[in-house]
């Protein structure tokens, strides 16, 4: 899944929120967007999940043969998997009611959406299935845990995860982390994740975009880790 943003901007009112000439996502890599709040980035994202409608400019996105406008079609959502915030749960659901309704639409049968749960139990840690309290009723961690693996039920070929750290306690930091370099590694899907936390970051993408007031100021290789100083620096100038 290759990804292109050409002439992207978003304002509201007097503020530019998104503003990108040009910007290339490979298929495959693992990105990381960081910045201060305020930097555009969940901007960003709704843009490229045509949650709300860009001023100007396009994100296109290519899949094997096809290559699509995402304002343009809806192709798109069948090789997409995202979590941004709690309004993409349906809390009035228990985390299992919720699974089954994903792959019920998806036509996924229950034995396979089963299955596919399964391989998340180290994320889950037993804390979520079969435990027939409602999403309203969780805690934050375990509602960001919940719309994460909603976003990669299906095995999507582009997962797009607004700050996925948020609200979780060390122990499953560390099985994201390892959730998604695993996942990333045996599909070849593209990622895409915000944080503020600037090691998990370093730690799991291999390239990282800064983005300061709806720009990306620059792209970083971070192949052997070598983004952790550059960025440290350039956040302790901006504080």
């Amino acid at each position: 899944m290759k990804i292109q943003i050409n002439n992207l901007k978003k304002t509201f009112g007097p503020k530019v929120a998104v503003n990108i000439d040009e910007f290339h996502i490979q298929d495959g890599e693992i990105l990381g967007l960081v910045g201060n709040n305020g930097a555009g980035k969940s901007t960003l994202f709704r843009l490229m999940l045509d949650l709300i409608k860009a001023d100007t400019g396009r994100v296109r996105m290519q899949c094997g043969d096809a290559d699509v406008d995402v304002s343009e079609t809806e192709e798109w959502k069948d090789w997409t998997g995202a979590y941004i915030d709690e309004g993409f749960l349906i809390d009035y659901l228990t985390p299992d009611e919720y699974f089954q309704f994903i792959a019920n639409i998806s036509n996924m049968s229950e034995k396979d959406c089963e299955d596919k749960l399964a391989t998340f139990e180290t994320f889950l840690a037993g804390e979520l299935l079969g435990q027939k309290k409602l999403i309203r009723n969780l805690s934050a961690g375990n509602k960001q845990k919940v719309g994460i693996v909603a976003a990669m039920l299906l095995q999507p070929q582009l997962l797009i995860l607004d700050e996925p750290f948020n609200f979780l306690d060390p122990s499953s930091q560390s099985a994201m982390k390892h959730l998604l370099t695993q996942y990333n590694k045996e599909t070849g899907a593209t990622i895409i994740i915000s944080s503020h936390n600037l090691q998990h970051t370093v730690d799991i993408c291999p390239r990282i975009a800064l983005m300061e007031h709806g720009c990306i100021l620059r792209s970083i290789d971070n192949t052997n880790g070598e983004a952790q100083t550059e960025l440290e620096n350039y956040f302790q100038v901006a504080e």
